[in-house]
């Protein structure tokens, strides 16, 4: 495999990673032992019979959770800790045999790719949950099905038109998140008050408060006035 095919393998893994990991393993498998491609030598593990099962088996349940609203966000939030380290040693296997400081290079890119695709994925998707029907969900999951599909073919046949896409699309993502994360705080603080209510404030938690209530009942009052009235009798 040549040079710029092993870059957009290992980036086209490592991203697609960041949107199903085990729809990623299991397709590099599959084309592995059918014989569709050689896999880099470090790759060859995810065409062992355990490993496609453990993937396939993970890839079902998946299909299924990530089309459920909620549980999606969910799901999302425990994968964090599953895509982006995984992404990162594809990218790394992807590169085959290489120095240390590449397989560093290797292994912080990929990293980053599968932060930037997942992150966006989840963000996403806590948007799409503040609806009550399950279509977008629905939708949203399987366009990323097909998207990851797609990037592992387009880095498999045309790498270098692939990864121009990629540049794009990761700086569009790059653009995307935080306008999406100011989002998704605005979606968890609308839930805090739903489940929590607003914190009402009295004068024993907030004693500045009760000053400013009282302050413009008393104002234009003349104290000396105040500490002269007489009580009723």
């Amino acid at each position: 495999m040549d040079p710029t095919a092993s870059i957009a393998l290992a980036a086209g893994a490592a991203w697609a990673s960041g949107l199903n990991v085990y729809a990623v393993i299991l397709l590099l498998g599959v084309l592995g032992n059918t014989g569709y491609m050689t896999l880099p030598t470090d790759l060859e593990i995810v065409m062992s019979p355990v490993v496609m099962i453990a993937a396939g088996f993970m890839y079902c349940v998946e299909f299924f959770a990530d089309k459920t609203p909620g549980i999606d966000t969910g799901w999302d939030a425990i994968h964090t800790f599953i895509r982006v380290p995984a992404g990162a040693m594809l990218a790394v296997g992807a590169m085959g045999e290489m120095q240390p400081a590449m397989q560093m290079g290797a292994f912080l890119i990929g990293g980053g790719l599968a932060a930037t695709s997942h992150t966006t994925k989840a963000a996403t998707r806590v948007m799409l949950n503040t609806s009550p029907e399950p279509f977008t969900n629905w939708t949203a999951s399987l366009t990323e099905d097909i998207a990851v599909v797609g990037a592992m073919w387009a880095a498999l046949n045309h790498p270098v038109i692939f990864l121009v896409v990629l540049a794009v699309v990761v700086l569009v993502m790059i653009w995307v998140i935080p306008k999406l994360w100011r989002g998704v705080k605005h979606v968890y603080r609308m839930v805090k008050r739903f489940f929590g209510g607003d914190s009402i404030e009295t004068p024993e938690t907030n004693p500045e408060a009760a000053e400013q209530i009282l302050a413009p009942s008393l104002d234009g009052v003349n104290p000396k006035a105040l500490g002269n009235r007489k009580p009723r009798q």
